[in-house]
């Protein structure tokens, strides 16, 4: 008789044990919670909701919360503020963007071009027939506009002014030996050993230089021969 009447309980226990098996597998197990390839925790799905602990939300937004009788209160520092606040404080001034150091390296590759052809002048005495040097001045004039566009930091803007002063010395050298061979003075465009002996040049080789060292450091930085 006694046997009988705990025999419905041990039915009902083993109905519940099975019911909570069956949620248990139906329940998806954990998950690990990776923040920009990092693992900062698990995730926890019930009722079909993700669920992750509070550490791991304040570790996420570099926050903090404090567990009070009645309730409980998390704090996230504001954009800009804190830690990420201050290493964009320590951003140096004199830093180039990406962009314009891109587009200012082939504008001074632009220079360099034209340089050359014009040194063809010197070297073989290349008569001057058609536009194509005022063609290589307005080119290389486009591609500083473009680089202009690109100029975003303060440091942009400083080696732009350099990179003006640069295509100001190349228009100059150039349109003195175009006028000068022109005029067909061959004792001025003729000169195989032009290079050596031509101060303008010397300091727009010189400038070159430093401008794409500059430019590849990615650092605004100044030098007497750009100017």
């Amino acid at each position: 008789m006694k046997n009988r009447g705990i025999l419905p309980y041990i039915l009902l226990t083993g109905i519940l044990l099975c019911l909570a098996g069956i949620l248990l597998a139906q329940s998806p197990p954990d998950r690990a919670l990776f923040v920009n390839g990092k693992a900062a925790g698990t995730v926890t799905q019930v009722g079909g909701h993700s669920y992750v602990d509070l550490d791991t939300v304040a570790q996420i937004t570099n926050g903090t919360f404090t567990v009070e009788p009645n309730r409980i209160l998390l704090t996230i520092p504001a954009r800009g503020t804190g830690a990420t606040g201050a290493a964009a404080a320590q951003v140096p001034a004199n830093l180039l963007s990406k962009d314009f150091a891109r587009s200012a390296i082939a504008a001074l590759a632009e220079m360099r071009e034209w340089r050359g052809a014009i040194g063809t002048i010197l070297t073989y005495g290349v008569p001057v027939v058609g536009s194509w040097p005022q063609d290589y001045h307005d080119r290389v004039q486009a591609g500083l506009g473009q680089v202009a566009v690109s100029a975003s930091t303060a440091g942009d803007q400083d080696a732009l002014g350099l990179l003006r002063n640069q295509f100001e010395n190349v228009s100059q050298w150039a349109n003195g030996i175009v006028s000068a061979r022109q005029a067909m003075d061959a004792t001025n465009t003729v000169n195989p050993n032009y290079a050596a002996n031509d101060p303008l040049l010397a300091k727009i080789g010189s400038c070159n230089n430093f401008l794409n060292s500059m430019l590849v450091s990615g650092a605004f930085a100044d030098d007497a021969s750009c100017h």
